[in-house]
This record gives structure tokens, C-alpha cells and sequence, in this order.
């Protein structure tokens, strides 16, 4: 049609969030389609401090494929990004009923420019590949008019990626199908309903994980007994405890399994052979203050969880944030960059009284934690209105070059 012609550059411009498992997914039964051997439960962080940006754009003058990370031109031929942008064409033909070319957005023979930026540390353990392909995933939906069950299209991106796809709390539920049709995301509860939870991210370490999560995983599948007890014995009773305790806003339950469902995916991974050591020794001090702060108060006030690294995911209420972030700051003396130690929502000041001083730091360890980020549950992926947030230009190529 002569609108098609006239549109010679379809762009598209998304965000979408990190998210933080609570019951951890470690473990597939089936590599290609990333289909789990275990449901997981996550709760999705505001984009306002840790979000993924992604512009994709396709037009009739692109000779080739390209991709963007951060700035800096990447692999487009990466088997799982084909994946999704296979899943998502398929699923446009789908919908056109392979007829009526002339009502589409654009043709599906275009190629495609994606350009995509993390306003956090890439793979530090801050689920980058999660938010990436949700990113993905929404962009190439919206460029392509798809809607409908897209955690499925992010699941083959990454596996996290799916629980990406919403906001507040969210299940990956394993499915039974061997073509993985039933293996998808849903939320359990939006982020308004636990208003006063809040999230602390202590960056212990920006650097690269050294065994990635998905050899890692693999690993583990192939030598860990107590990886397959937790997928069949434990898991499934967890996940509905926790669903339990986020409906009923129940801090000390949340909090507790919380740091129990940690402590035994880094036990498996303990179990691996060869093992695998995420935690460090930093990691481990955070953990000791985290029980020290709670038999202080009599009662579950924090609760860690770690990813596939080092960095610690502490949950609180909206009432202990400035005590334990006062607290975290005499345990580990910030460098020189005092004022940037402290980032995201802002914190309140405390004093600590001296018998929490005394129970609770020990023995101080400058300048360990690098960083603490300050957010809170929020909303799954949104589309960018303003077209002077594109990451690309008219011509197809980034805007601001690396």
C-alpha cells in the first residue's frame, strides 16, 4: 500500500526491568528451549534504577541485521537472540494469517537494526539478560504488531526473561509440555500491593561472573543429587509457602524463606562437580550482619538473597531502610566517594544506638561493598512515547556513539 511506501523507517523504543528471584530457578530439562526442571517465584525491580532500553527499527534501506550493546556493535547471529526474533516473525505471520501484507506495519522481509543499554553493570549478578530479552522481546512485539503471550518468546532469550515480561510479583511456572507451551510467566500480585517493601542492592563487585548460569546450570543438572532433591522435594512447597506469605504481606515468612531458597541454590551449587563458588567472602560477611541485625531485633527486619555472584539483594520494610543502610555503612567504611555510596530512592539518616553498634558491627571492613542501590518493586515493560529517547537516529545507527 502507499502508506507502506512512505514508511520507509518503523522504529520502536521499550524499557523493562531486572527482576529478583525469591525462589530460585537453577536448572533445565531441556537446553535449546530453556524449559526448566522448577517453577520460580521473582519480584520485578523499578525501572527507575536499574532498567534496559532497547530500540528496535526496521526498514526496506537495511542491507543487513545489526545489534548495539551499550554502544558498541555486538553478534546478531547469537543463537538465542534468532530465536526470539524467529519466534516473534512467526508469530506476526501468525496473526496476518499469512494474507493481507498490505495491513501490516511493515514487511517482515526488512531487516532489522536493534540497539539496546543497560543503566547498570552487565552480567555483575544483576540479571541483565533477564531484562534484556523482556526488552527485546516488547520492542520487536510492538515493531511487529504482535501482542498475547510473549513470556514465552522472552523464555527462549533467557529463562529469567520471562518473569521480566510483568511487574510485582511474579511465577515462572515450570509446565509439563515437552514443547514448553506451558512453561510461562504470570504475575501473582502487582507491585502496589506491598507498598512499604523496599529493595537494597550492596555491589560488592561489578565484574563477570566466572562461570556463566548457564554452564553452570548445566553442571549442576548433570552432577548434583541435591540439585534434583530441590527441583522434585522442595521447591514445590516453597513456592506455595512464599505465594502464601506475599498475599498475606508477611515480612517474617517472606523474609525467612527468602534467605533459605538462597542459602540452598548456592548449596547446590556447592554440590556441583566440579564446585561453583558465587559467594565470596564479602558475600558471607553480609550474611553473618544480616542474622546479627535480626537476633539484635528479635525478629526477621532483612532478608538477603544472591544471584549467580557476589552482589547482595537484601528485602526490607519502608521502616528499616535507614538503620540497616546506617548499619551497612560502619561494617564496610565507604572509599572516598562517600556521597555516591548511597544511590537510587533516597535514605533517610540514623543514628544507631550503642548496644546495636555493639551486637551488630564487628569487625568493620572498608570500602567492600562499593555501592548500594536503593529501589523497590515496580511495573513490567513500557513503551517510550518520546522519540527523542531513541537509541537510534533516522539513519538506522545509534545516536550517541560509545
Amino acid at each position: 500500500s502507499a502508506m507502506a511506501e512512505e514508511r520507509a523507517l518503523a522504529m520502536v523504543t521499550c524499557t523493562a526491568p531486572v527482576n529478583i528471584a525469591v525462589i530460585k530457578y537453577w536448572g533445565k530439562r531441556d537446553n535449546d528451549l530453556i524449559l526448566p526442571i522448577n517453577s520460580s517465584l521473582s519480584v520485578t525491580l523499578h525501572q527507575d534504577q536499574l532498567k534496559t532500553t532497547t530500540t528496535a527499527a526496521a526498514s526496506r534501506d537495511f542491507t543487513e541485521d545489526r545489534l548495539w550493546l551499550n554502544g558498541e556493535e555486538a553478534d546478531v547471529g547469537h543463537p538465542r537472540l534468532q530465536a526470539c526474533l524467529r519466534e516473534v516473525r512467526r508469530l506476526a505471520r501468525k496473526r496476518r494469517g499469512g494474507s493481507a501484507e498490505d495491513a501490516a506495519p511493515l514487511s517482515l522481509s526488512y531487516k532489522i537494526h536493534i540497539a539496546t543499554e543497560n543503566n547498570f553493570p552487565t552480567a555483575a549478578g544483576l540479571a541483565s539478560s533477564a531484562a534484556g530479552y523482556a526488552c527485546l522481546v516488547s520492542a520487536l512485539a510492538r515493531l511487529y504488531g504482535v501482542e498475547g503471550e510473549l513470556s514465552e518468546v522472552a523464555r527462549r532469550g533467557s529463562g529469567s526473561a520471562c518473569r521480566s515480561m510483568f511487574g510485582g510479583f511474579v511465577q515462572w511456572q515450570r509446565g509439563e509440555r515437552p514443547d514448553g507451551r506451558d512453561s510461562l510467566a504470570h504475575q501473582v500480585a502487582p507491585e502496589t500491593h506491598w507498598p512499604e517493601l523496599r529493595v537494597l542492592v550492596l555491589v560488592v563487585s561489578g565484574e563477570k561472573k566466572q562461570v556463566g548460569s548457564t554452564a553452570g546450570m548445566q553442571t549442576s543438572v548433570a552432577t548434583s543429587p541435591l540439585l534434583k532433591h530441590r527441583a522434585e522435594a522442595v521447591v514445590p512447597e516453597r513456592l506455595a509457602l512464599m505465594m502464601r506469605h506475599i498475599r498475606e504481606r508477611d515480612f517474617e515468612g517472606f523474609g525467612q524463606l527468602a534467605m533459605q531458597d538462597s542459602n540452598q541454590f548456592h548449596a547446590t551449587c556447592l554440590d556441583t562437580f566440579p564446585p561453583i563458588f558465587y559467594l565470596n567472602d564479602l558475600s558471607r560477611h553480609i550474611i553473618a550482619l544480616a542474622h546479627r541485625f535480626n537476633a539484635h531485633h528479635g525478629r526477621t527486619k532483612v532478608a538477603y538473597t544472591f544471584d549467580a555472584g557476589p552482589n547482595a539483594v537484601i528485602f526490607t520494610l519502608a521502616d528499616t531502610v535507614a538503620e540497616f543502610v546506617e548499619v551497612v555503612r560502619r561494617s564496610f567504611p565507604p572509599a572516598a566517594n562517600g556521597d555516591q555510596f548511597v544511590r537510587g530512592l533516597p535514605v533517610g539518616s540514623a543514628s544507631l544506638p550503642e548496644e546495636l553498634l555493639a551486637a551488630v558491627v564487628t569487625e568493620p571492613v572498608p570500602g567492600a561493598v562499593r555501592y548500594i542501590l536503593h529501589t523497590k518493586p515496580g511495573p513490567g515493560p513500557q513503551l517510550v512515547d518520546d522519540p527523542s529517547q531513541h537509541l537510534l537516529g533516522e539513519d538506522g545507527l545509534p545516536r550517541r556513539c560509545a
